[in-house]
């Protein structure tokens, strides 16, 4: 009989303490909310976590249920930020980023020479995608040259169609009989201008109707092999006479923008003079001469 007592009072004491036990708040797991958020839990009672926008949960376990102990089972919950997938090359140009999960971001940029069409930035969204549309890289263009009045310097395109990108070229041509001076090409370049615009310069008229001169290293006349002049940049000399000495000497004279300047000592010879004198241009060069 005391023993039957003893028993019946053992068990009501364990179940008076089993009936006093409560859990405390389960353990906080970051990026993640509780369903049932409260103080203390009953024995038995279930309480289930959530990712938030953004995040996922791993393969840890995301129900639990407050033991009899008044302990809430070992928490294997994570949640990690979601991954957006990896953006494709950007022709042209680069993107600048650190990782690819949630909330990071991307910086776009262009190549030399190429302008960026669309927004610079983009960020990895809560649905695992990228905000936005990723832009492009374009091509610069460069306007028609400036050209100068009277239509004397003309350009012609080596690509079809009537807009010049980065790295397109031109070729210019002078109207006859001007000369171009500078460079016959032009690149279109990363700043949208051309590298370089050539002139048109006039070809000079030698003043004289008969004279030996030198040319390009020759002796030439006038009158037969430079009817039509030299171009703009070109020289020509004339011999000239050192009477003291009997010799001749040269004196270049440059072809500048049409005009040419004859040297004071040049004399032009007559019918006369020609028949009976010599002409400096076959006498003998003055520093040959002691």
């Amino acid at each position: 009989m005391y023993s039957l007592a003893l028993v019946a009072c053992v068990v009501a004491v364990s179940h008076c303490a089993l009936a006093g036990k409560v859990c405390p708040r389960p353990p906080e797991v970051l990026f993640a909310t509780i369903d049932v958020n409260k103080n203390v839990y009953e024995v038995g009672e279930e309480i289930e976590y959530t990712c938030r926008p953004g995040f996922v949960p791993n393969n840890g376990q995301r129900k639990y249920t407050c033991l009899p102990t008044g302990k809430w089972p070992l928490n294997t919950l994570l949640c990690l930020p979601k991954r957006c997938p990896s953006p494709g090359p950007l022709q042209h140009g680069k993107m600048d980023f650190l990782d690819l999960r949630y909330q990071s971001s991307i910086s776009f940029s262009c190549d030399p020479g190429y302008n960026l069409v669309g927004t610079r930035t983009s960020q990895c969204m809560a649905d695992g995608k990228w905000s936005g549309t990723f832009p492009q890289c374009e091509p610069v263009t460069c306007a028609p040259p400036s050209l100068p009045e009277f239509g004397v310097l003309s350009y012609r395109r080596l690509k079809p169609g009537n807009i010049s990108h980065f790295l397109d070229t031109i070729i210019f041509e002078c109207v006859p009989p001007l000369a171009l001076i500078g460079n016959e090409t032009a690149t279109c370049m990363a700043n949208g201008n051309w590298s370089s615009i050539p002139e048109c310069k006039g070809p000079c008229k030698i003043p004289v109707k008969k004279a030996v001169v030198l040319y390009n290293g020759e002796k030439k006349r006038v009158q037969n092999d430079l009817k039509e002049g030299i171009q703009h940049g070109e020289t020509i000399s004339f011999f000239c006479k050192n009477k003291e000495k009997s010799c001749a000497y040269t004196v270049a004279v440059p072809c500048v923008d049409g005009n040419l300047t004859l040297p004071a000592c040049f004399k032009e010879r007559g019918f006369f003079s020609s028949l009976v004198k010599k002409d400096p241009s076959d006498m003998k060069p003055c520093e040959d001469q002691e």
